[in-house]
C-alpha cells in the first residue's frame, strides 16, 4: 500500500490541481513492442492496464499526441449509467458499471466514483411510455431502474421544479440508483499510474504519422514524431481522430465527428444530490466535488473538428436548466468547453478487429464514452490479447454496418448521453 503525506492525502481526497497528478515514467519509445495503443485517454490507458494485469502483456506502448487525459477524457461531464434499452448495450454498459464499483480499490487511486443516482425526467405521455419501456427492458437484463412520480422525483432531488406552469412540466422520472459520477482526469491518472507500475510505456507528445504494413498487408510498425516503432498489434483508441489514424492504413471508417459542449458554474456549497437528465429539453446537470454545477448540452448540428462549438447551444441549455432549477438563476458560468465525439450511424461503438491483420479499433462512442471507460478497456484488451472479441463486445463489430445488424441507440436511448 502506497503511503501519502498529510498534505498529499488532502490533495488526493479533494481532487487537487493538475500539478498534483500522480507521476509515471516519462518513457522513451523502444524499437519494438508486443502491442501499441494509439491514444492516451481513459479507454487507451485502461486497455493497456488490462493487457498487463489480465493477460500478462506488459511490453506495451501507449502513444499520446498531447498529454495524458488532455482529449475527451478531460472534456466530458462525468456521468456513469447503464440504463440503455437494447440487450447488447445494457450488457456493455453494466459491465462497465460493475468495474467502476471496484475501480478505486483495483487502481489504489481515488477516482471519486459516487453512486448518487441518475434520474431521467419525463415531461409528457411519450416520455413516460419511453422511460417505462426502458425500465422494463433494464429489469429483464438485471439492470436496476425504477419509476418515480413527480413528487417522488422532487423528494429525491429537492431543487427540482415540478410546478405545472412550466413550459415542460415534470410528469415523472426514471431513476437508476447505481448510476452516478466520477472525476474524469483522475480516472486517466489512476490507469496511467497503475499501467506504468506494470511496465507499460506511456509516451506523451508522440503523434502517429503513418501505419506501416508488410507482407500480406498485416501491420508491422507505426511511424511517429519520435521515430519508428515495430509492432504486430495496434489498437486505435483516438476519440475525435479515429478516422484520420485509420486512413493511414487505407481504412475508411463509418464515423462523423461533432462538437459536444459543456460548462460549469462558479463553485457553491453542496446543494445538488444526484444527476438529472432531460431529453425533451436536452440538458443534464450534476455537482462536482469542487462545488461546480456541471451542465451538458447535446452535440452541435454540424460536423466539425473544432473544440469550441456554436454559442447558441450552451445558451439554450442554460435556459432549460434555469427553468428546471430556478434557484440556480443567479449563478455565474465559470467556463465552458467543447470536445469532439465520433458518431457511428447507429450511435453505438465499434470495438473489435478490422480487415487489416493486427489492426484493432475502439471508437464511435459518441456521447457514451466516459461511462464505458473500464468496460471498454477490459473488452478491448481481451480482443487484442486473444485476437477475437469477448462475448459482450462481439455485437459491436465493424462489419455490422455491412451486414445490417445495427444497435440503434440513436432512437432508443432515453437521452443521448
Amino acid at each position: 500500500m502506497q503511503r501519502f503525506s498529510a498534505l498529499a492525502l488532502i490533495r488526493h481526497a479533494f481532487g487537487g490541481h493538475r500539478s498534483w497528478r500522480p507521476q509515471w515514467r516519462a518513457a522513451e519509445p523502444k524499437a519494438a513492442y508486443d502491442a501499441v495503443i494509439v491514444g492516451g485517454g481513459g479507454h487507451g490507458l485502461a486497455t493497456a492496464y488490462y493487457l498487463a494485469t489480465e493477460f500478462g502483456i506488459s511490453n506495451v506502448a501507449v502513444l499520446e499526441k498531447g498529454w495524458i487525459g488532455g482529449g475527451n477524457t478531460g472534456r466530458n461531464t462525468t456521468i456513469i449509467r447503464s440504463n440503455y434499452l437494447f440487450d447488447e448495450s445494457a450488457a456493455l454498459y453494466d459491465h462497465a458499471v460493475k468495474l467502476w464499483e471496484g475501480l478505486s480499490q483495483a487502481l489504489n487511486y481515488n477516482v471519486m466514483f459516487s453512486q448518487r443516482g441518475v434520474m431521467m425526467l419525463a415531461h409528457n405521455v411519450h416520455d413516460q411510455q419511453s422511460l417505462q419501456r426502458h425500465i422494463h427492458a433494464n429489469r429483464l437484463n438485471g439492470v436496476d431502474n425504477e419509476w418515480l412520480s413527480a413528487r417522488q422525483a422532487k423528494a429525491f432531488c429537492p431543487p427540482l421544479n415540478i410546478e405545472k406552469s412550466m413550459r415542460y412540466p415534470v410528469t415523472g422520472a426514471a431513476l437508476q440508483r447505481r448510476g452516478g459520477v466520477a472525476r474524469h482526469d483522475a480516472v486517466a491518472w489512476g490507469y496511467a499510474r497503475a499501467a506504468d507500475a506494470m511496465g507499460v510505456d506511456i509516451i506523451e507528445n508522440c503523434a502517429v504519422t503513418a501505419i506501416r504494413r508488410g507482407v500480406g498487408g498485416a501491420v508491422e510498425a507505426v511511424e511517429t514524431t519520435r521515430g519508428t516503432i515495430e509492432t504486430r498489434k495496434i489498437g486505435v483508441v483516438a476519440a475525435g481522430n479515429t478516422s484520420t489514424v485509420m486512413a493511414m492504413a487505407d481504412l475508411r471508417m463509418p464515423l462523423e465527428s461533432y462538437p459536444l459542449q459543456a460548462l460549469v458554474s462558479e463553485p457553491v456549497k453542496p446543494i445538488f444530490p444526484c444527476v438529472v437528465m432531460s431529453n425533451t429539453i436536452h440538458a443534464y446537470i450534476s455537482q462536482s466535488d469542487k462545488g461546480e454545477l456541471v451542465i451538458g448540452a447535446g452535440t452541435d448540428a454540424y460536423v466539425s473538428y473544432t473544440q469550441r462549438g456554436a454559442l447558441h447551444v450552451p445558451m439554450h441549455t442554460l435556459e432549460a436548466i434555469c427553468e428546471l432549477f430556478p434557484i440556480f438563476r443567479r449563478l455565474r458560468m465559470l467556463r465552458n468547453w467543447g470536445g469532439i465525439v465520433d458518431v457511428t450511424p447507429d450511435r453505438s461503438p465499434i470495438i473489435g478487429k478490422t480487415p487489416v491483420a493486427g489492426l484493432y479499433v475502439n471508437c464511435g462512442w459518441g456521447t457514451g464514452g466516459f461511462k464505458a471507460t473500464p468496460g471498454s478497456g477490459h473488452l478491448f484488451a481481451w480482443t487484442l490479447a486473444k485476437d477475437e472479441p469477448h462475448p459482450i463486445n462481439a455485437p459491436f463489430r465493424l462489419d455490422r454496418f455491412r451486414d445490417g445488424y445495427l444497435i440503434d441507440e440513436a432512437a432508443a436511448a432515453a437521452v443521448a448521453h
